[in-house]
């Protein structure tokens, strides 16, 4: 854990309860003297180091010791439009991505996306910030929703597409966008209007899932 949230944070003292005393005692094995991070969802760039001056049973308290603005993020931006998956399977490997770097997903309708799923932005929310503690990224990752391809298209005529192609996706250092179909593909009416863009595939003889090419673009990219 690099930081934990608190509503708190950046006063000069703090009283810690409930689930995060449970970790930082419990879990974590904190003791008097132990420094550590919060950080307030307002201003998720300034780190508080906080030394633990006691710990009572079901309390821990903390004196601030420093305030500190920092950035940790990705040194690349990257966007992934990404055609709608079961939600479940985007929250197994949001927080990878979150890890990783990516800087914003849009969720996009494709001929192919089953209809009955829909995104709980405010759940994902939720992961990503457990994700950021985790991984210390301090800003928050942005979630969109598209209407269509052709829609997002029109608005990102630069973005890589990935599908089955003769060419191979070798130089990704101009990549700041691309764009993954569902679980079967693209339709065939997409592809079509997608040969108008530029169109490559992984170097690769297998066949990925949706949310394996989704975390393999990103790696690829910005790690």
């Amino acid at each position: 854990m690099i930081f934990i949230f608190d509503q708190d944070a950046s006063k000069e003292s703090l009283k810690i309860k409930n689930e995060n005393f449970k970790y930082l005692v419990k879990v974590r094995r904190h003791s008097v003297d132990d420094e550590i991070v919060f950080v307030n969802e307002d201003d998720m760039q300034t780190l508080h180091t906080y030394k633990i001056t006691s710990i009572e049973p079901k309390a821990l308290y903390c004196t601030l010791i420093k305030s500190e603005k920092k950035l940790l993020m990705a040194k690349k931006s990257f966007h992934l439009a990404w055609c709608n998956i079961d939600s479940k399977s985007v929250e197994k490997v949001l927080p990878s991505l979150n890890e990783i770097g990516v800087e914003k997903i849009t969720f996009i309708n494709c001929d192919r996306s089953q209809k009955n799923f829909k995104h709980d932005f405010k759940r994902y929310e939720r992961i990503l910030k457990s994700s950021m503690q985790q991984c210390g990224r301090n800003v928050m990752m942005l979630l969109d929703e598209g209407k269509d391809i052709k829609t997002f298209m029109s608005k990102h005529p630069n973005t890589q597409v990935l599908d089955f192609s003769e060419d191979v996706l070798d130089d990704v250092s101009e990549i700041k966008t691309a764009l993954l179909g569902c679980e079967g593909g693209f339709s065939k009416d997409e592809k079509e209007f997608l040969k108008n863009f530029n169109v490559k595939r992984f170097n690769s003889p297998l066949i990925l899932r949706s949310e394996s090419a989704a975390l393999s673009i990103s790696a690829k990219v910005l790690l």
